[in-house]
Order: structure tokens, then C-alpha cells, then sequence
């Protein structure tokens, strides 16, 4: 009979449950004081540490370091918070059955991932006032693209956020966290996200195809030289496409 079940039966469109992930996500991240904390403090160390040592290392440019660096350490957030948080919160939500129970909701698996990066991009937001305001406040003057800023944020969160689920979706919760961090490290290190992909010499090229190497390239093109570096958008757009394919594919909710 027409009318006898209020609401309606049946799933919400597609928008608001991925909304509804997001909110959810997001306050959980926030609630979370330590990965807070980590997102935004290693970022700085390396911010200040990077200063210090710019009188011993040759970083390629005859500007201040500060105009250097700081769009390399947005980057390094955008990747510590994107990749690794995911990667590691995502891992013991499937020990504990959270996304098995996700698994019985009509979110689907692309659902999830659109839940997690708008979650992601409301962190960032935070990470972007606080490392951007210490920023400024030790000299640094960007000169800003700002399409080329937005389309950084959200298609390095894109890439990296689905190359943490990838991880997350097929591995145990311990070699997840052990994976994470490993790689986490090593693309900090020779990534190509903090420095220039230019000071890797011969392996230049190879760093740039990186995802960390074009997040890096793409923050600095619209941060320190105030244009949009396409060619790097167009390398986080296929890391993206490539791993979010992977991983509705691959993705087991338990």
C-alpha cells in the first residue's frame, strides 16, 4: 500500500552516505590527539630542521630556504596524514571488524574511499593553517597558484589515500602498520617531496614519476614559482586512478 512505510525503504543516494562517512571520519581523526599531533609535529621538526641545515646543504635555489621548504613540508603532510594515517587506522579498523560491518551498509567500496579523502582534506585544512602559520611567521612569502595549490591537495590526497587502502584492504593490521611507516620514511627521505626532485641527479626523472616526487614538484610550482605544474598533476592523476582501481578491486572488508 502507497505511504504505509515512513521513510521509505531502501539506501540513501550515494552523496550522502559518502558525506555521512566523511563527517564521521573526520571527527574521529580529530578526536584522535595523538595521530593529530604526529600529522602536524613531524612536519614542523622538519620545517625548523631543514632551516638549520640549510647553510650546510646546497638546496638549488638562491632564495630564502624558508620559500623552499615550506611548500615541501605541506607536501610531507599531506602524504603523512593521507597515506600513512589511512593506511595504519584502516589496517586495525579490519582487525577489529569495523569494516566488516561497514561491509553490511550499502556504502560501497568507492563510497569508503570518497568518505575517507573528505575526511582527509578536512585535516589537512588544519595541517595547512598551523604549518602554513609557522610558515609565514619564519619568513616565507609564497607566490600562489591557487588552482594549481587545490588540485595538488586533492589529488595528492586521491593517490595517497588509495594507496593506503590498497595496503590496508590486503595485509594484517601489524605488516600494515610495519609497511606503512617503511615506506612513509623512505619516500621522505628520497621521495622527492621536501627537496626538489632536480637534486637526485641521475634519478631525477625517475623521482618525479613518484607520487611523493610529483605531490612535491606540483606544491612547489604553485607555491614558490606561482604557476601550475600540470605534467605533476597529471602523474598524481593516474596514481590516483590507478591505485583506487586496484583497490575496489582488491579491498577486503575483513
Amino acid at each position: 500500500m502507497s505511504g504505509t512505510f515512513t521513510p521509505a525503504p531502501g539506501s540513501a543516494p550515494l552523496s550522502q552516505q559518502v558525506r555521512a562517512q566523511a563527517g564521521m571520519e573526520a571527527r574521529l581523526m580529530m578526536r584522535n590527539g595523538e595521530q593529530l599531533l604526529l600529522a602536524i609535529v613531524i612536519p614542523l621538526v622538519v620545517l625548523v630542521g631543514g632551516l638549520y641545515a640549510a647553510d650546510r646543504v646546497d638546496l638549488g635555489i638562491s632564495s630564502d630556504p624558508i620559500d623552499l621548504l615550506a611548500p615541501g613540508v605541506l607536501a610531507l603532510a599531506v602524504m603523512s596524514t593521507a597515506f600513512t594515517a589511512v593506511a595504519i587506522a584502516t589496517g586495525f579498523e579490519r582487525r577489529y571488524g569495523v569494516i566488516k560491518r561497514l561491509g553490511a551498509s550499502p556504502l560501497p567500496r568507492h563510497g569508503l574511499l570518497l568518505g575517507k579523502v573528505g575526511a582527509l582534506l578536512v585535516v589537512e585544512a588544519v595541517q595547512v593553517v598551523v604549518i602554513g602559520g609557522a610558515a609565514l611567521a619564519l619568513g616565507w612569502r609564497p607566490d600562489v597558484a591557487v588552482v594549481g595549490v587545490l588540485l595538488s591537495a586533492v589529488l595528492g590526497t586521491m593517490a595517497f589515500g588509495a594507496l593506503g587502502l590498497l595496503i590496508a584492504g590486503v595485509m594484517r593490521a601489524e605488516a600494515t602498520l610495519a609497511l606503512a611507516n617503511l615506506v612513509y620514511l623512505l619516500l621522505m627521505a628520497g621521495g622527492g617531496v621536501v627537496i626538489p626532485a632536480s637534486q637526485y641527479g641521475p634519478a631525477s626523472e625517475f623521482v618525479k614519476l613518484l607520487p611523493s616526487g610529483a605531490l612535491g614538484e606540483s606544491f612547489r610550482a604553485s607555491l614558490l614559482d606561482g604557476h601550475t605544474d600540470w605534467a605533476a598533476l597529471g602523474v598524481l592523476m593516474v596514481w590516483a586512478a590507478v591505485a583506487s582501481f586496484l583497490t575496489a578491486r582488491t579491498f577486503r572488508w575483513e
